[in-house]
């Protein structure tokens, strides 16, 4: 086994033995290499599994990396183990998820007052469901709490960071809120109504952890 087997070995060892995504910082203690070379023995690693006769991956949640199993087995997974329930996210929640995903951190108010209607369901049920967790209070009346995306949420979707989220326009923001409106059966505004008063969205917002 060369050196550089040995170290991908080592990678391998600790990333199986914790199960979950495991921080960069931690993999470079456990090895005593540098971020560098870490970085590169797991981009060489990442390469062999996902184009090698292997029934695992390894991917990156931002600043972590995880084994995870490869979707073209897992019907053989099923044939030993029940198949997990995965979250059911309707179009109310998907919704309410979006709008945290891209304006994140945010409040529960925010989110209502984009939407134009109560949040309080969706928002439980993505926390319930570890899409969505807080991210401390917001500095201001009744420290309201702030929502952002979890690292269950990227691998949900398989992005690596929130960076790989499409593009979304104002435009495509205010059909959602429309949308929104007219299903809980509120009157949709006119042409020439006035935006709502609210918090200056250019703001920045202080978060208290």
């Amino acid at each position: 086994m060369t050196d550089n087997e040995r170290k991908k070995a080592a990678l391998e060892a600790v990333l199986f033995t914790m199960g979950g995504a495991v921080k960069t910082r931690v993999l470079e203690e456990a090895l005593e290499l540098p971020e560098k070379e870490i970085t590169a023995l797991l981009g060489e690693m990442a390469e062999e599994y996902e184009n090698g006769p292997r029934g695992i991956r390894l991917i990156r949640l931002e600043d972590a990396y995880q084994l995870s199993t490869k979707a073209e087995f897992y019907d053989v997974l099923i044939r030993v183990a029940s198949r997990p329930q995965r979250p059911v996210l309707t179009e109310v929640v998907l919704e309410v998820l979006s709008i945290i995903a891209y304006k994140q951190p945010v409040t529960k108010g925010e989110i209502e007052r984009i939407r134009g209607v109560s949040s309080d369901y969706a928002v439980n049920r993505l926390v319930d469901y570890g899409l969505v967790e807080e991210a401390g209070r917001l500095e201001a009346p009744g420290r309201p709490i702030l929502f952002k995306t979890t690292e269950e949420f990227l691998r949900a979707f398989g992005l690596s960071d929130t960076g790989g989220l499409p593009t979304l326009s104002d435009e495509e923001l205010e059909a959602a809120r429309l949308a929104a409106l007219k299903e809980a059966g509120e009157e949709l505004p006119g042409p020439d109504a006035e935006a709502e008063e609210g918090t200056d969205p250019e703001e920045p917002l202080t978060i208290e952890t």
